[in-house]
């Protein structure tokens, strides 16, 4: 369904999508924990991580919860992180950031929404752990993979996005090999190699080398600011991720365009 021609729809269906995003963050933020910590992301409870209270359905509401209770546990009163809140307003903003990119309700909109929540899954993860569990990465897979039923020309589909996905990870495997052994150290780290074949799954070879240009500058700028020698380098491509799958097209135009 195209919007582009209802401004009032589209607001009203901006305005679900961050509600929507506000829930997956915080479904998502508990997951991360919840992985990190060692418990089982299924079926464990939420819970305070001071006092270890089991949170109530109040606790629980995304944004409104933290603002209410002044970003402080209803039991033991001390102060909760922003972060929780935090990731809840970005995933609301990112998803509304998705449907505004084409402002089109259809299932490669579906795709791209799964693909953001798994990319801040894997981010979170990453900066608290320095690990990408491989359970993002098969998620996301399959996430790329339920869309050959849907779309006209599935070979085409399953072959641009296997030839990205090896053609790009394997160059970027070879590469950290090299460096490893010049540096007689790990320069990239396997899971990162895993994530950026899942990445490019999604998009063509020409739009991976984008991704890998704009993961490289993100990273430098977290060196940066953070003024850190090790970094977690999973959300730099996933930041890289989110912005080629919306407009690597586009690029790839405007690249073509200086031939």
């Amino acid at each position: 369904m195209n919007l582009n021609d209802s401004s009032l729809l589209i607001a009203y269906v901006s305005f679900i999508l961050f509600i929507l995003g506000t829930v997956f963050g915080s479904f998502i933020n508990c997951v991360a924990g919840r992985i990190v910590a060692g418990e089982n992301w299924i079926s464990g409870k939420s819970h305070c991580e001071e006092c270890g209270h089991e949170l109530g359905p109040l606790d629980l509401v995304p944004v409104l919860s933290y603002v209410f209770l002044g970003g402080k546990c209803r039991y033991c009163h001390k102060h909760l992180t922003a972060r929780y809140v935090l990731v809840e307003i970005a995933m609301g903003i990112l998803f509304v950031w998705c449907f505004l990119s084409r402002k089109i309700l259809d299932l490669k909109l579906v795709q791209q929404l799964i693909l953001t929540v798994i990319l801040m899954g894997l981010s979170l993860v990453d900066l608290d752990s320095y690990i990408i569990p491989d359970g993002f990465i098969v998620a996301g897979i399959i996430n790329w993979l339920w869309m050959v039923f849907f779309v006209p020309d599935k070979g085409s589909y399953l072959l641009r996005g296997l030839i990205s996905g090896f053609a790009i990870a394997g160059i970027i495997l070879v590469l950290s090999l090299v460096m490893d052994r010049i540096l007689d150290k790990e320069s990239l780290g396997g899971g990162d190699i895993k994530l950026i074949f899942m990445v490019c799954l999604y998009i063509n070879v020409i739009q991976g080398t984008f991704l890998l240009i704009f993961a490289c500058l993100i990273g430098l700028l977290f060196v940066i600011l953070l003024k850190k020698e090790k970094i977690a380098f999973g959300p730099s491509i996933s930041m890289a991720a989110f912005l080629v799958v919306l407009y690597g097209g586009a690029l790839q135009s405007i690249y073509m365009g200086l031939f």
